[in-house]
Protein backbone atom coordinates (compact mmCIF):
# COMPACT_ATOMS: atom_id res chain seq x y z
CA UNK A 1 0.00 0.00 0.00
CA UNK A 2 1.32 3.42 -1.01
CA UNK A 3 2.18 5.87 1.86
CA UNK A 4 0.41 8.68 0.43
CA UNK A 5 -2.61 6.38 2.17
CA UNK A 6 -1.04 7.31 5.30
CA UNK A 7 -1.34 11.22 4.48
CA UNK A 8 -5.39 10.07 3.92
CA UNK A 9 -5.37 8.59 7.28
CA UNK A 10 -4.08 11.14 9.39
CA UNK A 11 -7.13 13.52 7.49
CA UNK A 12 -9.14 10.51 8.81
CA UNK A 13 -8.19 11.07 12.28
CA UNK A 14 -8.49 14.49 12.70
CA UNK A 15 -11.97 14.09 11.41
CA UNK A 16 -12.62 11.51 13.57
CA UNK A 17 -11.28 13.36 16.83
CA UNK A 18 -13.21 16.36 16.06
CA UNK A 19 -16.18 14.88 15.45
CA UNK A 20 -16.47 13.21 18.32
CA UNK A 21 -14.31 14.88 21.01
CA UNK A 22 -17.17 17.53 21.80
CA UNK A 23 -19.77 14.84 23.17
CA UNK A 24 -16.61 14.17 25.97
CA UNK A 25 -16.49 17.94 26.29
CA UNK A 26 -19.89 19.40 26.70
CA UNK A 27 -19.80 19.76 30.41
CA UNK A 28 -16.82 22.51 30.18
CA UNK A 29 -18.15 23.83 26.59
CA UNK A 30 -21.54 24.56 28.63
CA UNK A 31 -19.72 26.63 31.25
CA UNK A 32 -16.94 27.99 28.88
CA UNK A 33 -19.66 30.02 27.14
CA UNK A 34 -22.57 30.38 29.37
CA UNK A 35 -25.40 27.94 28.05
CA UNK A 36 -26.89 25.01 29.51
CA UNK A 37 -25.51 21.29 28.90
CA UNK A 38 -28.37 20.53 26.62
CA UNK A 39 -27.76 23.85 24.69
CA UNK A 40 -23.79 22.91 24.28
CA UNK A 41 -25.23 19.54 22.79
CA UNK A 42 -26.34 21.61 19.91
CA UNK A 43 -22.64 22.42 18.47
CA UNK A 44 -22.61 18.72 17.47
CA UNK A 45 -25.56 19.15 15.39
CA UNK A 46 -24.06 22.21 14.19
CA UNK A 47 -21.00 19.54 13.00
CA UNK A 48 -23.82 17.75 11.30
CA UNK A 49 -25.36 19.93 9.37
CA UNK A 50 -21.97 21.47 8.10
CA UNK A 51 -21.29 18.02 6.86
CA UNK A 52 -24.81 17.32 5.02
CA UNK A 53 -24.67 20.82 3.34
CA UNK A 54 -20.84 20.95 3.00
CA UNK A 55 -20.50 17.44 1.46
CA UNK A 56 -22.45 17.89 -1.99
CA UNK A 57 -21.83 22.17 -2.21
CA UNK A 58 -17.97 22.16 -1.74
CA UNK A 59 -17.60 18.52 -3.70
CA UNK A 60 -19.42 20.73 -6.50
CA UNK A 61 -17.64 24.04 -6.48
CA UNK A 62 -14.13 21.49 -6.89
CA UNK A 63 -15.34 19.63 -9.23
CA UNK A 64 -12.57 20.73 -12.02
CA UNK A 65 -9.71 21.37 -8.97
CA UNK A 66 -7.20 18.48 -9.30
CA UNK A 67 -8.20 16.02 -6.39
CA UNK A 68 -4.83 16.99 -4.60
CA UNK A 69 -5.17 20.66 -4.89
CA UNK A 70 -8.45 20.13 -3.99
CA UNK A 71 -7.36 18.26 -0.55
CA UNK A 72 -5.33 20.74 0.25
CA UNK A 73 -7.65 23.32 0.35
CA UNK A 74 -10.19 21.44 1.97
CA UNK A 75 -7.78 20.24 4.91
CA UNK A 76 -6.75 23.87 5.15
CA UNK A 77 -10.56 24.86 5.84
CA UNK A 78 -10.68 22.03 8.04
CA UNK A 79 -7.67 23.66 10.01
CA UNK A 80 -9.32 27.67 9.92
CA UNK A 81 -12.61 25.39 11.42
CA UNK A 82 -11.55 23.96 14.42
CA UNK A 83 -9.01 27.16 15.19
CA UNK A 84 -12.19 29.17 15.03
CA UNK A 85 -13.57 26.83 17.36
CA UNK A 86 -10.57 26.68 19.93
CA UNK A 87 -11.01 30.87 19.85
CA UNK A 88 -14.74 31.22 19.92
CA UNK A 89 -15.39 33.66 22.78
CA UNK A 90 -19.35 32.92 23.05
CA UNK A 91 -21.87 30.28 22.10
CA UNK A 92 -23.07 32.26 18.93
CA UNK A 93 -19.31 31.87 17.40
CA UNK A 94 -18.62 28.71 18.63
CA UNK A 95 -21.87 27.26 16.91
CA UNK A 96 -21.23 28.53 13.69
CA UNK A 97 -17.69 27.60 13.98
CA UNK A 98 -18.36 24.35 14.48
CA UNK A 99 -20.71 24.47 11.35
CA UNK A 100 -17.63 25.71 9.54
CA UNK A 101 -15.03 22.86 10.13
CA UNK A 102 -17.97 20.18 9.45
CA UNK A 103 -18.28 21.75 6.04
CA UNK A 104 -15.38 20.21 4.37
CA UNK A 105 -16.07 16.77 5.90
CA UNK A 106 -17.68 15.01 3.65
CA UNK A 107 -15.66 16.35 0.52
CA UNK A 108 -12.31 15.02 2.23
CA UNK A 109 -13.37 11.59 2.42
CA UNK A 110 -15.45 12.04 -0.88
CA UNK A 111 -12.30 13.08 -2.40
CA UNK A 112 -10.00 11.00 -0.20
CA UNK A 113 -11.77 7.70 -1.18
CA UNK A 114 -11.56 8.47 -5.11
CA UNK A 115 -7.94 9.34 -4.78
CA UNK A 116 -6.82 6.07 -2.75
CA UNK A 117 -8.70 4.13 -5.37
CA UNK A 118 -6.39 5.28 -7.72
CA UNK A 119 -3.29 4.57 -6.11
CA UNK A 120 -2.86 0.88 -6.37
CA UNK A 121 -4.83 -1.75 -9.02
CA UNK A 122 -8.60 -1.83 -9.25
CA UNK A 123 -8.56 -5.16 -7.45
CA UNK A 124 -6.86 -3.81 -4.30
CA UNK A 125 -9.17 -0.28 -4.40
CA UNK A 126 -11.04 -1.49 -1.24
CA UNK A 127 -8.43 -2.08 0.71
CA UNK A 128 -7.06 1.16 -0.01
CA UNK A 129 -10.09 3.01 0.80
CA UNK A 130 -10.57 1.35 4.06
CA UNK A 131 -7.02 2.57 4.88
CA UNK A 132 -7.67 5.62 5.18
CA UNK A 133 -11.01 4.65 6.78
CA UNK A 134 -8.76 3.38 9.74
CA UNK A 135 -7.68 6.77 10.54
CA UNK A 136 -11.48 7.44 11.81
CA UNK A 137 -11.47 4.23 13.83
CA UNK A 138 -7.95 5.20 15.36
CA UNK A 139 -9.51 8.11 16.26
CA UNK A 140 -12.05 6.38 18.34
CA UNK A 141 -9.14 4.45 20.18
CA UNK A 142 -6.77 7.21 20.73
CA UNK A 143 -8.06 10.18 18.98
CA UNK A 144 -10.96 11.12 21.05
CA UNK A 145 -9.96 9.65 24.79
CA UNK A 146 -6.75 12.13 24.58
CA UNK A 147 -8.70 15.27 23.57
CA UNK A 148 -11.39 14.85 26.38
CA UNK A 149 -8.14 14.28 28.51
CA UNK A 150 -6.89 17.07 27.34
CA UNK A 151 -9.89 19.28 27.10
CA UNK A 152 -10.91 18.12 30.77
CA UNK A 153 -7.32 19.22 32.02
CA UNK A 154 -6.72 22.18 30.28
CA UNK A 155 -9.69 23.20 28.96
CA UNK A 156 -11.93 22.39 26.16
CA UNK A 157 -10.26 24.97 23.79
CA UNK A 158 -7.05 22.82 23.77
CA UNK A 159 -8.90 20.49 22.18
CA UNK A 160 -10.31 21.70 19.36
CA UNK A 161 -6.19 23.78 19.16
CA UNK A 162 -4.85 19.80 19.29
CA UNK A 163 -7.07 18.84 16.34
CA UNK A 164 -5.92 22.29 13.89
CA UNK A 165 -2.46 20.65 15.19
CA UNK A 166 -3.24 17.44 13.65
CA UNK A 167 -4.87 19.43 10.70
CA UNK A 168 -1.39 20.74 9.98
CA UNK A 169 0.45 17.63 9.91
CA UNK A 170 -2.42 16.08 7.50
CA UNK A 171 -1.58 18.75 5.19
CA UNK A 172 2.26 18.41 5.75
CA UNK A 173 2.00 14.98 4.60
CA UNK A 174 -0.57 15.69 1.90
CA UNK A 175 1.71 18.02 0.27
CA UNK A 176 4.78 15.40 0.37
CA UNK A 177 2.70 11.96 -0.14
CA UNK A 178 0.40 12.47 -2.40
CA UNK A 179 1.02 12.06 -6.08
CA UNK A 180 -0.58 15.05 -8.53
CA UNK A 181 -3.95 13.48 -9.99
CA UNK A 182 -5.48 15.39 -13.16
CA UNK A 183 -9.28 15.56 -13.54
CA UNK A 184 -10.76 14.15 -16.41
CA UNK A 185 -11.68 15.85 -19.50
CA UNK A 186 -15.39 15.31 -18.85
CA UNK A 187 -14.87 17.04 -15.23
CA UNK A 188 -17.11 19.25 -13.82
CA UNK A 189 -20.62 19.37 -11.63
CA UNK A 190 -22.99 18.77 -14.39
CA UNK A 191 -20.77 15.37 -15.11
CA UNK A 192 -20.76 14.91 -11.11
CA UNK A 193 -24.29 15.50 -10.68
CA UNK A 194 -25.56 13.11 -13.77
CA UNK A 195 -24.09 10.40 -12.61
CA UNK A 196 -25.89 10.94 -9.17
CA UNK A 197 -29.08 10.27 -10.93
CA UNK A 198 -28.03 6.48 -11.27
CA UNK A 199 -30.40 5.18 -9.66
CA UNK A 200 -28.36 2.44 -7.80
CA UNK A 201 -26.49 5.49 -6.38
CA UNK A 202 -29.74 7.05 -5.15
CA UNK A 203 -30.53 3.50 -3.93
CA UNK A 204 -27.27 3.13 -2.38
CA UNK A 205 -27.40 6.58 -0.16
CA UNK A 206 -30.98 5.54 1.27
CA UNK A 207 -29.57 2.13 2.02
CA UNK A 208 -26.42 4.04 3.77
CA UNK A 209 -29.07 6.62 6.18
CA UNK A 210 -31.22 3.68 7.01
CA UNK A 211 -28.39 1.45 7.45
CA UNK A 212 -26.10 3.58 9.38
CA UNK A 213 -29.38 4.61 11.49
CA UNK A 214 -29.73 1.27 12.56
CA UNK A 215 -25.68 1.79 14.49
CA UNK A 216 -26.47 5.30 15.93
CA UNK A 217 -29.64 4.24 17.25
CA UNK A 218 -27.49 2.01 19.63
CA UNK A 219 -24.55 3.87 19.57
CA UNK A 220 -25.80 7.66 20.48
CA UNK A 221 -27.23 5.66 24.06
CA UNK A 222 -24.64 3.24 24.52
CA UNK A 223 -23.19 5.44 27.53
CA UNK A 224 -26.32 5.35 29.66
CA UNK A 225 -27.24 1.98 28.49
CA UNK A 226 -23.85 0.87 30.32
CA UNK A 227 -24.05 2.72 33.23
CA UNK A 228 -27.90 1.90 33.96
CA UNK A 229 -28.32 -1.66 33.40
CA UNK A 230 -24.27 -3.03 33.13
CA UNK A 231 -23.64 -1.28 36.30
CA UNK A 232 -20.32 0.09 34.73
CA UNK A 233 -19.04 3.62 36.47
CA UNK A 234 -18.86 7.00 34.18
CA UNK A 235 -15.28 7.03 34.43
CA UNK A 236 -15.25 3.53 33.06
CA UNK A 237 -17.77 4.38 30.12
CA UNK A 238 -14.86 5.86 28.31
CA UNK A 239 -12.26 2.80 28.39
CA UNK A 240 -15.77 0.68 26.89
CA UNK A 241 -16.16 3.30 23.98
CA UNK A 242 -12.39 2.80 23.00
CA UNK A 243 -13.02 -1.04 23.31
CA UNK A 244 -15.62 -0.32 20.35
CA UNK A 245 -13.21 1.49 18.71
CA UNK A 246 -10.68 -1.35 18.74
CA UNK A 247 -13.66 -3.62 17.37
CA UNK A 248 -14.37 -0.94 14.64
CA UNK A 249 -11.02 -0.87 13.47
CA UNK A 250 -10.78 -4.84 13.31
CA UNK A 251 -13.64 -4.65 11.14
CA UNK A 252 -12.22 -2.10 8.67
CA UNK A 253 -9.46 -4.37 8.38
CA UNK A 254 -11.88 -7.27 7.24
CA UNK A 255 -13.66 -4.74 5.24
CA UNK A 256 -11.06 -3.79 2.66
CA UNK A 257 -9.84 -7.20 1.01
CA UNK A 258 -13.58 -8.96 1.35
CA UNK A 259 -15.31 -6.09 -0.55
CA UNK A 260 -12.51 -6.44 -2.98
CA UNK A 261 -13.67 -9.80 -3.12
CA UNK A 262 -17.03 -9.88 -3.27
CA UNK A 263 -18.96 -6.46 -2.57
CA UNK A 264 -22.41 -7.34 -2.52
CA UNK A 265 -22.23 -10.28 -0.35
CA UNK A 266 -19.89 -8.72 2.26
CA UNK A 267 -22.90 -5.59 2.48
CA UNK A 268 -24.99 -8.34 3.10
CA UNK A 269 -23.46 -10.12 5.47
CA UNK A 270 -22.61 -6.98 7.36
CA UNK A 271 -26.15 -5.85 7.71
CA UNK A 272 -27.76 -9.27 8.74
CA UNK A 273 -24.76 -9.90 11.31
CA UNK A 274 -24.97 -6.48 12.73
CA UNK A 275 -28.81 -6.74 13.08
CA UNK A 276 -27.95 -10.20 15.02
CA UNK A 277 -25.63 -8.16 17.39
CA UNK A 278 -27.63 -5.95 18.21
CA UNK A 279 -31.03 -8.74 19.24
CA UNK A 280 -28.20 -10.19 21.52
CA UNK A 281 -27.04 -7.38 22.84
CA UNK A 282 -30.73 -6.04 24.25
CA UNK A 283 -30.74 -9.70 25.91
CA UNK A 284 -27.33 -9.15 27.29
CA UNK A 285 -26.51 -5.53 28.48
CA UNK A 286 -26.95 -6.72 31.84
CA UNK A 287 -24.14 -8.39 32.10
CA UNK A 288 -20.69 -7.51 32.12
CA UNK A 289 -18.51 -9.71 29.99
CA UNK A 290 -20.85 -10.99 27.65
CA UNK A 291 -22.05 -7.57 26.70
CA UNK A 292 -18.49 -5.99 26.51
CA UNK A 293 -17.61 -9.34 23.99
CA UNK A 294 -20.98 -7.96 22.13
CA UNK A 295 -20.25 -4.36 22.03
CA UNK A 296 -16.57 -5.11 20.59
CA UNK A 297 -18.12 -7.14 17.62
CA UNK A 298 -21.04 -5.06 17.38
CA UNK A 299 -18.28 -2.05 16.80
CA UNK A 300 -16.41 -4.42 14.09
CA UNK A 301 -19.66 -5.23 12.38
CA UNK A 302 -20.81 -1.41 12.42
CA UNK A 303 -17.04 -0.65 10.69
CA UNK A 304 -17.78 -3.91 8.22
CA UNK A 305 -20.48 -1.92 6.29
CA UNK A 306 -18.94 1.09 5.95
CA UNK A 307 -15.98 0.29 2.93
CA UNK A 308 -18.74 -1.88 0.82
CA UNK A 309 -21.47 1.16 1.18
CA UNK A 310 -18.88 3.77 -0.13
CA UNK A 311 -17.27 1.69 -2.83
CA UNK A 312 -20.85 0.55 -3.96
CA UNK A 313 -21.61 4.11 -4.52
CA UNK A 314 -18.18 4.64 -6.25
CA UNK A 315 -18.41 2.20 -8.34
CA UNK A 316 -21.70 2.97 -9.93
CA UNK A 317 -21.23 6.57 -10.37
CA UNK A 318 -17.90 4.86 -11.89
CA UNK A 319 -16.38 8.22 -13.97
CA UNK A 320 -17.93 10.81 -11.43
CA UNK A 321 -17.08 9.21 -7.93
CA UNK A 322 -16.45 12.00 -5.93
CA UNK A 323 -19.74 13.21 -5.67
CA UNK A 324 -21.17 9.63 -4.41
CA UNK A 325 -18.44 9.09 -2.83
CA UNK A 326 -18.75 12.57 -0.29
CA UNK A 327 -22.59 12.13 -0.32
CA UNK A 328 -22.58 8.74 1.89
CA UNK A 329 -20.86 10.94 4.89
CA UNK A 330 -23.92 13.66 4.72
CA UNK A 331 -26.34 9.87 4.22
CA UNK A 332 -23.72 8.83 7.53
CA UNK A 333 -25.19 12.19 9.61
CA UNK A 334 -28.23 11.94 8.49
CA UNK A 335 -27.98 8.94 9.93
CA UNK A 336 -27.07 9.58 13.13
CA UNK A 337 -29.60 12.73 13.72
CA UNK A 338 -32.23 10.20 12.56
CA UNK A 339 -31.17 6.63 14.76
CA UNK A 340 -30.93 8.98 17.29
CA UNK A 341 -34.08 10.61 17.27
CA UNK A 342 -35.72 7.47 17.14
CA UNK A 343 -33.85 5.36 20.17
CA UNK A 344 -34.89 8.67 21.94
CA UNK A 345 -38.41 8.10 20.86
CA UNK A 346 -38.61 4.46 22.64
CA UNK A 347 -36.79 5.63 25.44
CA UNK A 348 -39.15 8.39 26.34
CA UNK A 349 -42.16 5.69 25.47
CA UNK A 350 -41.06 3.69 28.06
CA UNK A 351 -39.78 0.54 26.76
CA UNK A 352 -36.35 0.82 28.43
CA UNK A 353 -32.82 2.10 27.90
CA UNK A 354 -32.14 -1.28 26.12
CA UNK A 355 -34.73 -0.83 23.84
CA UNK A 356 -32.72 0.90 21.01
CA UNK A 357 -30.50 -2.14 20.52
CA UNK A 358 -33.99 -3.73 18.72
CA UNK A 359 -34.71 -0.34 17.14
CA UNK A 360 -31.33 -0.63 15.41
CA UNK A 361 -31.41 -3.98 14.64
CA UNK A 362 -34.44 -3.23 12.55
CA UNK A 363 -33.06 -0.21 11.05
CA UNK A 364 -30.26 -3.00 10.05
CA UNK A 365 -32.90 -5.32 8.35
CA UNK A 366 -34.27 -2.34 6.39
CA UNK A 367 -31.27 -1.61 5.38
CA UNK A 368 -30.37 -5.37 4.28
CA UNK A 369 -33.31 -5.61 2.35
CA UNK A 370 -32.45 -2.18 0.37
CA UNK A 371 -28.64 -3.74 -0.48
CA UNK A 372 -30.75 -6.79 -1.34
CA UNK A 373 -33.29 -4.67 -3.74
CA UNK A 374 -30.15 -2.91 -5.43
CA UNK A 375 -28.70 -6.62 -5.90
CA UNK A 376 -31.58 -7.57 -7.14
CA UNK A 377 -32.14 -4.48 -9.73
CA UNK A 378 -28.20 -5.56 -10.65
CA UNK A 379 -29.03 -8.94 -11.71
CA UNK A 380 -27.09 -10.25 -14.49
CA UNK A 381 -24.34 -7.63 -14.08
CA UNK A 382 -20.87 -7.82 -12.67
CA UNK A 383 -22.77 -5.95 -9.71
CA UNK A 384 -19.83 -7.77 -6.55
CA UNK A 385 -16.97 -6.57 -8.92
CA UNK A 386 -15.69 -3.35 -8.01
CA UNK A 387 -14.53 -1.24 -11.24
CA UNK A 388 -13.57 2.47 -10.73
CA UNK A 389 -11.74 4.42 -13.52
CA UNK A 390 -8.50 3.57 -14.23
CA UNK A 391 -6.14 4.23 -11.72
CA UNK A 392 -3.45 6.92 -11.88
CA UNK A 393 -0.40 5.76 -13.72
CA UNK A 394 2.00 4.77 -10.75
CA UNK A 395 5.10 6.90 -10.96
CA UNK A 396 7.76 4.95 -8.92
CA UNK A 397 7.14 1.28 -11.70
CA UNK A 398 10.23 1.08 -14.31
CA UNK A 399 9.99 3.01 -17.70
CA UNK A 400 7.76 0.40 -19.95
CA UNK A 401 6.57 -2.00 -17.24
CA UNK A 402 2.84 -2.37 -17.12
CA UNK A 403 1.18 -2.31 -13.15
CA UNK A 404 0.39 -5.63 -11.81
CA UNK A 405 -3.27 -6.27 -12.67
CA UNK A 406 -3.87 -3.61 -15.47
CA UNK A 407 -3.98 -4.32 -19.10
CA UNK A 408 -2.04 -3.05 -21.53
CA UNK A 409 -4.26 -2.40 -24.31
CA UNK A 410 -7.26 -0.96 -21.87
CA UNK A 411 -6.24 0.08 -18.20
CA UNK A 412 -9.94 -0.19 -17.23
CA UNK A 413 -10.10 -4.05 -18.24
Amino acid sequence: MPLALFALAVVAFGIGTTEFVTMGLLPQIADGVAVSVPDAGNVVSAYALGVVVGAPLLTAMGARVPHKRLLLMLTGLFVVGNVASALAPNYGLLFAARILAGLPHGALFGVGAVVASKLVAPDRAARAVSMMFLGLTVANIVGVPAGTALGQQLGWRWAYAAVAVIGVLALAALVRLVPHQPRGEQAGVLHELRAMKNKQVLLGIVTAVVGFGGYFAMYSYLVPMLTHLTGISDSSTTLVLALFGVGMTLGTLVAGPLTDRALRPTLYGGFALLAAALVTLHFVIGHLVPALIVITVTGGLSALITTPVQMLLMTKAHEAPTMAAASNHSAFNLANAGGAWLGGLVIAAGWGWSSPTLVGAALALVGLALAATGGYLDRGSRASKVVLASPAPDTHRAPGKTPTGVCPQDPSA
